[in-house]
């Protein structure tokens, strides 16, 4: 690898079979990226100092956007994963890994509906198969710089996320996602920050508020009304431009920010919108927006 100005930039697709790696991938390819499908990781270094002869169009002989995407193969696949990348970034390429995940309940259907085995099930269950996959993917997931559970994304909500996060050209401005949930539904396993905003009184105890949301006035006025609300939030504003700061000096263009509440509908909505209100009001020296802001609630509607 070269210089750091003229670097590789090599971004690994793993995660759970059927979850959508081949959809990520081809996103990728249509944002310029270099994309090799199914390499194994003992092979990638000699695949990516040879990929320069297919540079086309680029004269120094150089492919600044390589995707390699990734199956795990056995037990150890987490930590050839992770010596690979400590290896190539002593180089001085600049490497990151995206993880793509599902719900086990969604694999089994997507499996099912295509009627398809799963490349670890043999002659056992479907889920026996996912079950094995996930532990063999542990440490990746846990590396990873970018995860995308595409068990309720539309194809098109997917583009939106992947081109977000690796953009076919780096701006000064980040795209942040804030995303509202229930504890009671699970954490989210794609956001980079999760914030707990149960310490504050729950409108649903509130007879008036129970059945509105956080998008409602009154139950936005009730939230962030309350002793708190308002250190929490600005806060929490302070703590997002630090990291994005070190996002931005990493190339990273994207993060998911969760706000959590019991089920998802009161609380956790209305201080999402309020964070991404400022959020999106944050300009930069030169008065800009620094941010690229859009909210969305995936519990909101449940029972």
């Amino acid at each position: 690898m070269s210089e750091n100005d003229t670097a590789t930039t090599v971004l690994f697709v793993t995660g759970l079979s059927g979850a959508g790696r081949t959809s990520v991938a081809k996103v990728l390819e249509d944002e310029g990226w270099y994309v090799a499908d199914n390499v194994p990781v003992s092979v990638i270094r000699q695949v990516i100092d040879r990929i320069g002869d297919d540079a086309d169009g680029h004269a120094d002989g150089r492919v600044p956007k390589v995707a390699m995407v990734v199956r795990a193969t056995g037990p150890a696949f987490g930590e050839e994963l992770a010596t690979l990348r400590d290896e190539l970034a002593a180089d001085g390429a600049h490497v990151a890994t995206v993880f793509v995940d599902a719900s086990d309940e969604v694999l089994v259907r997507r499996f099912e509906q295509v009627r398809r085995r799963h490349p670890l099930q043999g002659s056992r269950t479907l889920s026996d198969g996912i079950a094995d996959e996930r532990a063999m993917l542990a440490r990746a997931q846990a590396d990873a710089d970018v995860r995308i559970d595409t068990s309720n994304l539309s194809s098109t909500r997917l583009r939106s996320i992947v081109e977000k996060a690796f953009p076919a050209s780096a701006g000064d401005r980040i795209s942040i996602t804030v995303q509202s949930f229930g504890f009671k539904y699970g954490l989210p396993v794609d956001c980079d920050l999760v914030a707990d905003v149960r310490f504050l009184p729950n409108p649903y105890w509130v007879p008036e508020l129970r059945e509105s949301t956080g998008r409602d006035a009154p139950v936005r006025d009730y939230v962030l009304g309350q002793p708190d609300a308002e250190d929490f939030v600005g806060r929490y504003v302070g703590l997002v431009d630090i990291v994005a700061r070190g996002y931005q000096r990493e190339g990273k263009g994207y993060m998911t920010i969760g706000i959590g509440c019991t089920g998802g509908k009161h609380r956790s909505v209305a201080m999402s919108e309020e964070l991404a209100r400022r959020l999106a009001a944050e300009t930069g020296e030169d008065g800009a927006a620094r941010y690229e802001v859009e909210v969305s609630h995936r519990d909101l509607g449940r029972e």
